[in-house]
């Protein structure tokens, strides 16, 4: 019993419980064998030996013990141990009929040979259910009185509490390491995650601290996950997330430490090297990532960049190593091959921008963007014939910050839809003023490619124009060539619903992007805007001229209006009228003004006319 309890107190495998169990029955208490039979609840209810000692447990096996009393092998201690749930003390084999059956006579010839002739079970009661019986065998046919059984079934009782709680540890411990692997693996790509990586990180610090060496630090973000998720769904972005971390384990060395630092983010610890290495390292991933992958059946372009900072160079704490190589990505170069080194000051911008985009949305909320408008100027009658809807945003403490700067913070902080829907609701209510002033001018918005593809945009126009009561030939639409190439049939679909709410549509910055003549003529578009980059230079550049005379003439020949953009001289306007170009739009007619001053600057631009200017 004691031997028996101290294993009980030290085991930590049921299979070596076991055994060491009967082996403790055999050499400490001198009985002549000992087993452990588990019962089996299949189609079979056979008998599944565990453990032997004294007795073959492959020649046990063989037997085919079954616990059930229909068959031979059915009515042995153990079958009936299982069965009924109670001890059998004292079985003779040689004499007991239970034993007589054919089947049984393998065990008798075993009796006589290792010299055993009584056999007692007892149950092993689990889970208030009958787990299995041990069994035992001693030399005299009278071994076990009733003080032994006693003692016995207590010995069987201990060793069924051991396995339960052996069983319950072994769970707990199960449960422990899952929720460790959780604490500190990302589940998806089966990477460490950003906690395991600092952990590692700050044990890299101190060893690079202690052998007076550097260390570097890669972060790499993804800049398309966003998108892929939001269009072709988080199943897509995960198969990506995935593809990459793949691409990325099999191009690194044993001793380097890949982890997923973030939603769209790996990093990458190298416990040693300086920025030669770093750099060659991070040029070597950059071409492996530049391969495109494989999602939902497309090719997409992950884009990813490289951020590098270094211990000592950078930051001699983890945390802050691993947001300066993150602020990295921001600042990068693409003739560099889309890696970058961290320099001071990029951490105060990454920080700059993250107040704004919090302030952009505040903004967004409250109403407190304004609305510009730039004139459209018809060149033969020189009369206006609309304007550009621009939004601009005066930063209570910043000022009035660039357009192209907040339309990028807007998209990073996944405001573009938001301010969008701020756009239309302020050129949709200008247009209704304008109406009411008796003044009604074309006012165009422009549309990204997200607007493009959102379910919900055809269904907002039509809610704003039956609100407002605004005549669809004064809403106008203005989209990019790369906008519409994006999702080709995508955005056919969707300038078609515009279209047939009786909406001018026009292409803007007309030979930036790359859309084909036989696409073009599919497009339900009214005009095209040449981009300024052609316009402006036009005058003293020869290729410009010939670009932005081919463009009228081609958007003559598809039945469009063509507008110019970047007219800022009365060269340009003159070489323009020349080309007999429909419309221009620039800062020789004016500058993007507030709304509520275009009335006024018309008045004044009238005025000129009337006096033979320009």
């Amino acid at each position: 019993m004691s031997a028996g309890n101290h294993i009980l107190l030290h085991a930590s495998d049921e299979q070596e419980l076991l055994h060491d169990m009967c082996q403790v029955i055999v050499k400490k208490g001198g009985y002549r064998i000992a087993s452990v039979a588990y019962a089996q609840h299949d189609k079979s209810k056979s008998l599944q030996w565990m453990a032997s000692i004294g007795v073959d447990k492959a020649f046990l096996e063989a037997l085919h013990f079954t616990w059930t009393d229909d068959t031979e092998t059915g009515r042995s201690a153990a079958a009936t141990v299982i069965r009924t749930g109670q001890p059998c003390v004292g079985r003779h084999i040689l004499t007991d009929p239970a034993y007589a059956a054919p089947a049984y006579a393998p065990l008798r010839e075993n009796a006589i040979k290792f010299d055993y002739a009584a056999v007692t079970a007892f149950p092993l009661h689990v889970n208030g259910q009958v787990l299995g019986a041990l069994v035992m065998g001693a030399i005299e046919p009278d071994a076990f009185d009733e003080e032994e059984v006693k003692l016995l079934s207590e010995l069987a009782d201990n060793l069924a509490y051991g396995i339960s709680n052996l069983r319950i540890r072994i769970k707990h411990q199960a449960a422990e390491a899952t929720i460790a692997r959780l604490a500190y693996y990302d589940p998806l790509t089966e990477l460490p995650n950003r906690t395991f990586m600092l952990e590692r990180l700050k044990d890299a610090i101190h060893t690079a601290d202690q052998r007076r060496h550097a260390l570097a630090l890669l972060y790499l973000n993804i800049g398309h996950l966003r998108g892929i998720n939001q269009v072709l769904g988080y199943d897509s972005g995960d198969q990506l997330l995935q593809q990459l971390a793949q691409r990325l384990t099999s191009n690194l060395k044993e001793s380097d430490f890949l982890a997923r630092a973030g939603e769209s983010e790996f990093a990458l610890l190298l416990p040693s090297g300086g920025a030669d290495y770093a750099i060659q390292i991070a040029q070597r991933l950059a071409a492996v990532l530049r391969n495109s992958v494989k999602v939902a059946g497309l090719m997409i372009d992950p884009r990813v960049s490289i951020g590098i900072a270094f211990y000592p160079g950078h930051a001699a704490e983890a945390e802050t190593l691993l947001r300066r190589a993150n602020a990295a990505t921001n600042n990068l170069c693409p003739a560099r091959g889309g890696y970058a080194l961290y320099t001071g000051g990029q951490e105060q911008e990454c920080t700059r921008r993250l107040s704004l985009m919090g302030d952009l949305r505040k903004a967004i909320e409250q109403n407190e963007l304004l609305l510009y408008c730039q004139p459209k100027v018809d060149i033969a009658s020189r009369r206006v014939c609309g304007a550009e809807a621009l939004v601009r945003w005066q930063h209570p403490v910043h000022g009035m910050l660039a357009t192209m700067e907040f339309i990028k913070l807007a998209e990073n902080a996944a405001l573009i839809t938001p301010l969008t829907h701020w756009m239309l609701d302020a050129v949709f209510s200008q247009s209704y003023a304008w109406r009411e002033a008796g003044q009604e001018r074309a006012l165009s918005v422009n549309l990204s490619a997200h607007d493009l593809y959102d379910p919900l945009l055809i269904d907002r126009v039509q809610g704003l124009f039956s609100t407002w009561g605004v005549r669809p030939e004064l809403i106008q639409f203005e989209l990019t060539e790369s906008a519409l190439m994006e999702e080709p049939s995508m955005a056919l679909e969707a300038l078609t619903k515009l279209k047939k709410l009786g909406i001018r549509l026009f292409i803007d910055d007309f030979g930036t992007g790359y859309s084909s003549l036989s696409y073009l003529q599919k497009l339900p578009v009214d005009s095209i805007k040449i981009d300024q980059s052609f316009v402006m230079p036009m005058v003293e550049s020869n290729d410009s001229a010939v670009i932005v005379r081919s463009t009228i003439e081609l958007g003559h020949n598809l039945d469009m209006e063509v507008v110019a953009e970047g007219v800022d001289s009365q060269a340009v306007w003159d070489l323009l009228a020349t080309l007999e170009c429909d419309v221009a739009q620039g800062y020789l007619m004016s500058m993007p003004m507030p709304a509520e001053q275009f009335s006024d600057w018309e008045s004044e631009w009238e005025g000129h006319l009337t006096k033979g200017k320009l």
